[in-house]
């Protein structure tokens, strides 16, 4: 049976409409998660510390929150590659202010058809950008390959919770609250209610891991943040 949201995630649409949220989505990422996306990435941060990674690729960065969070590991390069322009225009002003343009370059870039060699990176991350991807196993695929051997790759990805009550919140939350406060902070309710639908139909956690596993990555490690809303994902190529 064909996906339903088939039409909606090629790569036009997606790219469409997170330009028209551009200048929006930082606000209301932080306000409408209470900041806790924040705390997310600074957990992402924390499991590669110890891989000490020098040259990063950040694949669907947007606005380059994870980008510039990654600093923190005192890195030669930092590379983040998006499809919205208007997304990587917003974070090239915001590493701009910071004076790390010398380190940290965002560049437009799709993610299943990366335009650098293989082996060129020794980490890539990627936070709530896989279940955006027209064809999953595809993008995967690129960033094995883009990966030196024994490289790390980092995904940060919203998951369902298990059926209990923090299920039922979240549901409620995601698909009914999330797109009003959307239409009523950004004028654009389009996005958020995709938001619920994507996550809906993304891949579960185990067939996430699967997924890595065909596509040549080990070591597969999963963290589930806040009950269950999220999953950090740790592999090796």
């Amino acid at each position: 049976m064909p996906n339903k949201l088939v039409i909606e995630k090629n790569k036009k649409n997606v790219e469409t409409m997170f330009n028209d949220i551009a200048t929006s989505y930082d606000f209301l990422n932080h306000f409408l998660s209470a900041n806790t996306d924040k705390s997310w990435r600074k957990k992402c941060v924390k499991l590669l510390e110890n891989k000490s990674p020098q040259n990063i690729l950040d694949v669907a960065t947007g606005t380059g929150d994870l980008a510039i969070s990654l600093l923190k590991l005192n890195p030669k390069k930092i590379t983040g590659i998006d499809i919205s322009n208007e997304m990587l225009e917003i974070g090239r002003n915001k590493i701009l202010k910071l004076g790390k343009s010398a380190i940290v370059e965002l560049l437009q870039g799709d993610a299943e058809n990366i335009k650098f060699n293989d082996g060129s990176f020794d980490a890539v991350t990627v936070a709530f950008g896989v279940r955006n991807f027209e064809n999953l196993n595809r993008g995967l695929s690129e960033l094995y390959r883009v990966l030196i051997k024994s490289g790390t790759l980092l995904i940060l990805e919203f998951s369902k919770p298990q059926k209990n009550l923090i299920s039922k919140i979240f549901n409620l939350y995601f698909k009914n609250l999330l797109p009003f406060m959307g239409k009523l902070l950004s004028n654009n309710n389009k996005a958020y209610k995709y938001l619920y639908q994507s996550v809906e139909q993304f891949a579960s956690v185990e067939e996430m891991v699967q997924n890595l596993k065909k596509c040549g990555f080990s070591d597969i490690k999963t963290k589930q943040l806040s009950m269950g809303i999220a999953t950090i994902y740790l592999a090796t190529k």
